[in-house]
């Protein structure tokens, strides 16, 4: 399966080669097929110029200028639309997650699960650096949400996440500008009722350059998004949950995911049965001695 990874990118000309070369060595290495799509916010400083370099030395890495205005949920929907894998992963441009997790992140999808989402929160996971007043806001509005949904997801509001293409297409089209997409898009697949899978990550501070998420102005995109999806939950979800289900039935490569689970389970108890085999044979030999 096609792993695309998905990065919006804002003014990070210093971490944006950092953060592809890291990422193409570590999928390089677990042998996973991959593109790496890059939304080019409108940045004003060397940017794109970066970018044409990375592409032009490796085909798998994209790039796309955004239109303006700038938002971090118009870059995701721009590089959403441009990706054609059949795993999608949003990923921070600026040296933040970590190339591993997102093997991780692949393997899970492998296994058979719809979605898997990170968290900074739980036992395994680490974090460094984390802004204090963020942190703070952060706890307050993911458990907020852990309780309205009703749901063991502690670390919904984190962008890095990864998705089957038939989850976004289902979910979709997005409304969402600005860092207020995060809720939307995890919030969607969870009202609809997909497997999740939550996993420990890592997440580090940035080193250069700003953050882009302003508290101040994200609370009324946020609320905005919170109760449109609460009311889906509330007062459509018969309907939210057919046009899924529409969805699956339409979609080809669904009968290619089924056989593809199928020959994973057939070979999971392959070496079930094949263990047990030399088991027996083992104990067979310890008797007659």
């Amino acid at each position: 399966m096609l792993l695309s990874v998905v990065i919006p990118a804002y003014n990070e000309e210093k971490n944006i080669g950092k953060t592809i070369h890291a990422l193409v060595s570590e999928l390089d290495k677990n042998e996973i097929p991959f593109e790496i799509v890059v939304a080019n916010d409108n940045s004003k400083d060397q940017t794109e110029a970066v970018l044409q370099g990375l592409s032009a030395d490796d085909a798998r890495v994209r790039y796309i200028n955004c239109s303006p205005p700038n938002g971090f949920g118009r870059a995701i929907r721009t590089g959403l639309s441009a990706a054609r894998g059949d795993y999608i992963v949003v990923y921070m441009a600026d040296l933040s997650d970590h190339p591993d997790d997102v093997v991780a992140y692949y393997r899970k999808l492998e296994e058979g699960y719809d979605c898997v989402f990170g968290s900074r929160f739980i036992d395994g996971s680490k974090v460094e650096d984390y802004p204090r007043v963020k942190y703070v806001v952060n706890r307050i509005v993911n458990y907020s949400l852990k309780w309205l949904f009703w749901c063991k997801f502690n670390d919904l509001t984190n962008a890095f996440k990864g998705y089957r293409r038939e989850v976004i297409e289902a979910c979709g089209p997005y409304c969402a500008s600005h860092f207020n997409i995060t809720v939307e898009m995890s919030l969607s697949a969870l009202v609809r009722k997909y497997t999740i899978a939550q996993v420990p990550i890592k997440w580090s501070g940035r080193t250069w350059g700003v953050s882009n998420l302003r508290l101040t102005e994200m609370g009324r995109r946020y609320l905005s998004t919170f109760i449109k999806i609460y009311a889906e939950r509330i007062l459509i979800l018969d309907d939210v949950i057919a046009e899924k289900l529409a969805s699956k039935r339409t979609n080809p490569k669904n009968d290619e995911i089924l056989k593809y689970r199928l020959l994973n389970l057939e070979g999971e108890f392959q070496k079930v049965s094949t263990r047990l085999d030399e088991i027996e044979t083992k104990d067979n030999v310890r008797k007659a001695a």
